[in-house]
């Protein structure tokens, strides 16, 4: 059977009326199978997750872009994370017996669909671009929102299908195909944005830019800044603070688990926030992993320990929770704690592993949120 995942991000995280609504127009058609809606509300961003059979999941994510369209309206839109569109970004994933040019296609189908039909400005990223230099999902949305106007207009810019003009209400939606991503944040014991900007800067593939003694940019022959490589590869990441968490946080997407899995990047953020005199108190899952993603970083952190990896998966998940997860004030496991919803509960925990073990593909579900 064919099977592949879609994982559209919306903007809109804090009126559940419509987050529900437009993950429900996706999970309406037959052949669908929504296996979650993950609202964050000081980021006003929400993932939805599916899957089926390619032709359900195109004609699904058709559906859910049409439907944010009509109860999404960008001008009004404030939040936390960087956005360009109602929809702003829809990547389809191989799953099982789909290769990436299928999901490649997937993706063009879909973007003409939307920019005849709806419209919208459409662009193509990651193995469905166009140019090279539409590759990059962070360098499309560069400007936001609020550039897209201006940006619209640039020959180098102009949209892969749909009209070459500003939409104030929709503003544009990127559509692409590309290999298993985890969104994951870890969270700093600071409320500052800045030091959080400093610990993702260290961490991310792309680094930071290159400065002089006075702080200015230090240009190539070409003009161009000079880039100082990050610690990790394929690794994007920025700094924000989240007032819900009482927190800032490195965000991260881990974008090949083979290359920096999860263990690495929330060690390597813990050792960086300590350089810096800071504290990594927690880490959250947005969306969904594999239950792979967990279990290896339960043996990583057993044999750190110098004990044996050869456990129960239950036993290698709960590893990884208390590690990523630090412990409750007191010496308290988290999951014996009822407090904020930063705080996950084991008890929840071992019931996605058990419903995982079921599933073909064995994802961790929910937003998996842990913390001090």
């Amino acid at each position: 059977m064919k099977v592949v995942e879609c994982v559209p991000n919306i903007s809109e995280g804090r009126r559940r009326e419509i987050y529900d609504t437009v993950a429900a127009a996706a999970g309406a058609v037959p052949g669908v199978t929504l296996l979650n809606v993950d609202p964050g509300a000081d980021t006003n961003r929400t993932v939805i997750t599916f899957v089926g059979e390619p032709a359900a999941v195109l004609e699904g994510a058709f559906q859910l872009i049409r439907k944010g369209y009509e109860l999404i309206d960008m001008s009004k839109h404030r939040g936390a994370h960087p956005r360009i569109g109602a929809v702003d970004v829809v990547p389809f994933v191989p799953v099982a017996d789909v290769t990436m040019d299928d999901c490649a296609l997937l993706a063009r189908r879909l973007g003409e669909r939307v920019g005849k039909e709806l419209s919208i400005p459409v662009y193509l990223y990651e193995f469905a671009a166009t140019a090279p230099h539409r590759r990059n999902l962070a360098d499309i949305r560069e400007g936001e929102y609020e550039g897209l106007a201006k940006k619209i207009e640039h020959r180098d810019w102009k949209p892969d299908f749909g009209p070459a003009k500003f939409n104030p209400r929709s503003g544009a939606t990127v559509i692409g195909a590309r290999k298993f991503l985890v969104a994951y944040n870890v969270n700093l014991n600071t409320m500052d944005k800045r030091l959080a900007t400093r610990v993702a800067f260290d961490v991310r593939e792309r680094g930071r830019m290159k400065r002089d003694e006075e702080g200015n940019p230090v240009l190539d022959q070409r003009g161009e800044p000079v880039w100082e490589s990050g610690l990790l590869k394929s690794v994007k990441a920025v700094g924000w603070v989240i007032p819900e968490y009482g927190c800032a946080q490195v965000s991260m997407n881990l974008t090949d688990l083979d290359i920096t899995p999860l263990h690495l990047a929330f060690d390597t953020c813990d050792e960086r926030a300590r350089e810096r005199g800071l504290r990594v108190t927690g880490s959250e899952i947005v969306g969904l992993v594999p239950l792979s993603v967990l279990l290896d970083s339960g043996r990583h952190y057993l044999k750190r320990m110098g004990r044996p990896a050869g456990v129960s998966e239950s036993a290698l998940v709960q590893t990884a929770i208390r590690t990523l997860g630090k412990i409750i004030g007191g010496g308290m496991p988290i999951g014996a704690y009822g407090g904020s919803r930063t705080n996950c509960r084991a008890t929840r925990q071992r019931r996605a592993a058990d419903r995982c073990r079921r599933s073909p593909r064995r994802w961790v579900p929910r937003s998996q949120r842990w913390s001090q």
